[in-house]
């Protein structure tokens, strides 16, 4: 099976996601299939043994659509950069040619549609003796003028529209274009069928009735809205295409002694990269030479360079400022941290959240809807409305009311309200070093009242370092510090890592181990020579029945401090304070937690004054210590038992079982580690107080979603019974095709521009 995410040419509205995805959905090898209007995209499931992209888009090419499909070579990348991006760039200079095409169209059209409305907006006013009449020989030239530029407008501007006319004769699939080139066509067909057969009709309706500015201004304020919107949706797209603006096209490459520049895809893990002042770093590596200070804002959201010195990592895409270094290629290519995050932000703008799922099953019916109101209404006009109104009046209002139906239906703001929001949402989140996995976890996120944190990497910097040691043996600090770090060499806990790096800082021997074996939640053990020995906590003591001073250990875990315990089987060999020191931002992040409403929750495997003590120095609401990796998972179980919707922020390894277990699970990323398997958001760098900017984006973006989809609810709610004329027998009240072609332009352009307004607002 293969899934991949393709970009869709000649989407215009909801309905038209819904028809790509029942015609994908009915070919053979395909699994399944979600189109996403906002985006242009289809996520689709199939049996390469069955079909292909090519032979998908074959399918929807009948319906009007086709998918980008394209080789390496035409889009001038390489294969690499072809399989990640497929479609991308295409699509995007695809989508700036059709704005151009669009916009020599509306250059065209609107001044065409001044002409019309002026000559309309003349004799309405000459109706009511505001002015005069037309002179006569502009009236005359208008007279056969405006039929003229009707038929334009019809067969050329809307020619997008006629086409889903026919699609619709030919397939029976109907979308936006559909009703607008019905509404059109009818107005035009009438008008001329009037014009032509002026006398004899007159006997039997008003002949001075016709609708040639119907097709007009509305063929013109329809591609307006189109032009506008496309130009819009493009924009929602800022944050990818400047992220993949960051990746560096060519990178200084130490080649058998030699300086050779070369193109950055053909890097390979090993090389010695040269990155001078003002240069960008075109790979993730260890710098080995030189220092410099780095600016890796665009990809952590940190606007203050980092100094970056001899084994420090550096990442593809960020910008050296200031000195020249070396560093050692050690991921390249799609494996680099800005191709994960550009991979990251374009599946999580591509998905769909939960609450866009009523609006796609409105949008699957709408258009099959809309025109049998539309047909109704126009009889319920003739049936009852001639006998009340005679037959001309009641004709005239139900082509007007057919046709501002059919106009003034917008499928397009339902497919666009959450999709957009999303797509810059997403977008702004990465620029602040925040990841989202999907369109789900951001609307679960913004239901949160609890979060739940480990202590290690989230609250604490995660690097403890060697406070301070007890010996209770005959051998030496040295001897007993190398046993330690021998055993402790075996594992990646950071508690761990400070013991090994404390002891390669004072030169101390790291003896081989074996036998080697973690024991979950305690600590190791492991044989060195024939002695075995034992590392961990007061629970591995007490399960090997070896006594300790309790006492002591107690008032230093109550400063904070962590001991390791050192033993064989014959007893306690020395004790080991290790310190991790509180994240500077964790005190200001846990209080706007707490403003926002939300609960803390500390849960570690630490010891349990030490966990007290880091959540009292930063305002923890309540703390659960000493705690083995498969309770924490039951401990957020019992909180979501007790209906809080729960969030586990951790480094994204051990605690994976959390994460998963979570209602969202957030991995605090350092380095180039992007824990982003088990976790529904990472955030760069392990940076706490990007927990409350993604509070902050959850809500800001779902707020907008339901901005977006109340309006477009309410647009369609009001203006489709409004244009068919319900209220017309109280108050009234009707609506020109005309004011109903601009007010469905302009309702998905506010829906977008709405959208857009979220990158405006400061997290």
């Amino acid at each position: 099976m293969a899934a991949e995410t393709l970009k869709i040419k000649g989407m215009h509205c909801a309905s038209c996601a819904a028809i790509i995805e029942k015609a994908l959905i009915k070919t053979e090898g395909v699994r399944s299939a979600e189109v996403n209007f906002g985006t242009e995209t289809a996520k689709v499931d199939f049996d390469s043994a069955k079909t292909s992209a090519k032979e998908l888009s074959k399918k929807i090419e009948p319906l009007g659509y086709s998918f980008y499909v394209s080789t390496a070579e035409e889009m001038g990348m390489t294969e690499e950069e072809h399989a990640a991006h497929l479609g991308l760039s295409q699509s995007k200079d695809e989508k700036l040619r059709e704005l151009a095409e669009m916009k020599k169209k509306i250059s065209i059209a609107i001044p065409l549609s001044v002409v019309s409305i002026f000559s309309m907006s003349w004799e309405i006013l000459s109706s009511f003796d505001i002015l005069p009449g037309l002179p006569l020989l502009l009236s005359e030239l208008l007279r056969y003028t405006i039929p003229v530029i009707a038929a334009y407008m019809l067969v050329v501007v809307g020619r997008p529209y006629l086409k889903g006319v026919y699609r619709f004769i030919r397939y029976g699939n109907a979308n936006m274009d559909t009703l607008i080139g019905i509404g059109t066509s009818v107005a035009f067909l009438y008008s001329v069928i009037v014009t032509v057969f002026a006398e004899t009709l007159s006997r039997f309706i008003d002949v001075s009735s016709t609708y040639y500015d119907v097709t007009i201004v509305v063929v013109a304020f329809i591609t307006l809205g189109k032009y506008l919107e496309a130009r819009s949706k493009i924009k929602t797209g800022d944050a990818i295409e400047k992220l993949l603006n960051l990746q560096a096209k060519t990178a200084l490459v130490k080649r058998d002694g030699k300086e050779i520049e070369i193109p950055a895809d053909q890097v390979r893990i090993g090389d010695l990269i040269i990155v001078k002042p003002a240069g960008r770093i075109p790979v993730d590596g260890v710098l080995v030479e030189g220092s410099s200070f780095v600016d890796e804002s665009m990809v952590t959201g940190e606007p203050i360079p980092v100094e970056k010195k001899r084994g420090d990592s550096v990442v593809a895409g960020t910008m050296n400022t200031s000195g020249s270094f070396i560093f050692q290629a050690a991921k390249v290519g799609s494996e680099t941290l800005l191709s994960h995050i550009i991979k990251m932000v374009e599946e999580a703008q591509g998905s769909k959240a939960p609450i866009q799922a009523l609006a796609d099953k409105i949008s699957s019916v709408f258009v099959p809807v809309v025109l049998v109101i539309s047909f109704l209404a126009l009889a319920l006009w003739l049936l009852i409305g001639s006998s009340i109104l005679g037959f001309s009046s009641a004709l005239s209002l139900g082509l007007v009311s057919f046709v501002g139906i059919l106009v003034i239906a917008c499928p397009c703001a339902l497919g666009l309200a959450t999709p957009t929001a999303i797509i810059v949402g997403v977008g702004k989140g990465a620029k602040e070093g925040i990841l989202v996995k999907d369109a789900a976890t951001l609307e679960k996120f913004y239901k949160v009242d609890t979060v739940v944190m480990d202590k290690t990497g989230t609250i604490t910097k995660g690097r403890p370092e060697l406070a301070g040691m007890k010996n209770f043996s005959k051998e030496s600090d040295e001897k007993i510090t190398s046993i330690l770090a021998s055993l402790e060499n075996k594992s990646e806990h950071p508690i761990s890592r400070a013991i090994v790096e404390y002891a390669r800082e004072k030169n101390i021997k790291i003896e081989d181990v074996i036998n080697f074996e973690i024991i979950k939640g305690k600590g190791v053990r492991g044989k060195i020579g024939k002695d075995e020995y034992f590392a961990g906590n007061s629970k591995l003591m007490e399960d090997l029945k070896l006594s300790f001073d309790k006492k002591s250990m107690e008032e230093n875990t109550k400063k904070g401090k962590t001991p390791v315990i050192l033993a064989s089987a014959k007893g306690v060999i020395g004790v080991f304070m290790v310190e991790d020191s509180l994240k500077p931002e964790a005190a200001e992040a846990i209080r706007k937690l707490h403003n926002l409403g939300i609960k803390t929750i500390m849960l570690t495997g630490d010891d349990r004054n030490t966990a007290f003590y880091i959540a009292s120095q930063v305002g923890i609401d309540e703390v659960f210590a000493e705690v083995l990796p498969e309770d924490k998972q039951n401990k957020i179980k019992e909180l979501q038992e007790k209906n809080h919707i729960v969030a586990m922020a951790g480094d994204g390894v051990n605690d994976a079982p959390s994460l998963a277990q979570a209602d969202v699970g957030i991995a605090m990323a350092t380095g180039t580690d992007v824990a982003i398997e088990s976790a529904g958001i990472t955030l760069l760098h392990g940076d706490i107080s990007k927990l409350v900017k993604a509070v902050h984006l959850s809500r800001i973006t779902m707020r907008g979603i339901k901005q977006n989809l109340f309006w477009a609810f309410i647009y369609n709610i009001v203006g489709i019974p409004l244009a068919g004329g319900i209220f017309y027998p109280i108050f009234g009240w009707t609506i020109s095709p005309i004011f109903a072609g601009l007010a469905m332009a302009f309702s998905s352009v506010s829906v977008v521009s709405n959208s857009l307004r979220l990158k405006a607002i400061k997290l």
